[in-house]
């Protein structure tokens, strides 16, 4: 499985929820944990490869890897905070991103098990960043018009000296 760039149109398209939580399923979110480990990332939805449903996963340091299916954000924090971001999908392009504190979700794990989380922080963040994804939304899309635009130009102007090599 390879991480999906942006360019491609997978990353604007809205996920589909999973209708039966199976051996699958689990072998998928295995996958995606093995490639969150490998490529050094915290969080990796199921759009960035190529796998068009609704499903996340996430491992920050000092918690447990953790596999949301067909996640329900139930309450978001009036406190925001400005933090940096960087996705696996767009290499390289690093933006102060505001989003909520702290969260409340609700998805199933890899073995069909509903469960609600409080988060805070980093692992709140990750959770909203990741939604996202299965929303057709980009962490880009948070920042005003010409920062974004200028991100977007450094990224091509990378990527295409990349294609070169």
């Amino acid at each position: 499985m390879q991480i999906v760039t942006l360019g491609s149109e997978i990353l604007r398209q809205k996920a589909e929820k999973i209708k039966a939580i199976n051996e699958e399923t689990a072998n998928i979110a295995k996958q995606m944990l093995e490639i969150l480990k490998r490529d050094k990332g915290v969080g990796l939805a199921g759009p960035q490869i190529g796998y068009m449903k609704r499903i996340f996963v996430s491992h920050v340091e000092g918690d447990t890897e953790r596999v949301f299916i067909n996640p329900s954000i139930l309450e978001t924090s009036q406190k925001t905070v400005k933090v940096e971001e960087g996705c696996l999908s767009i290499p390289g392009i690093y933006a102060n991103v505001i989003r909520s504190e702290a969260i409340k979700v609700q998805a199933w794990n890899e073995k069909g098990r509903p469960y609600t989380l409080e988060a805070t922080g980093i692992l709140a963040r990750v959770i909203q960043h990741e939604y996202d994804h299965l929303e057709g939304i980009l962490f880009l899309d948070y920042l005003p018009e010409q920062r974004r635009d200028k991100l977007i130009a450094k990224y091509e102007k990378k990527n295409h000296k990349n294609e070169k090599k």
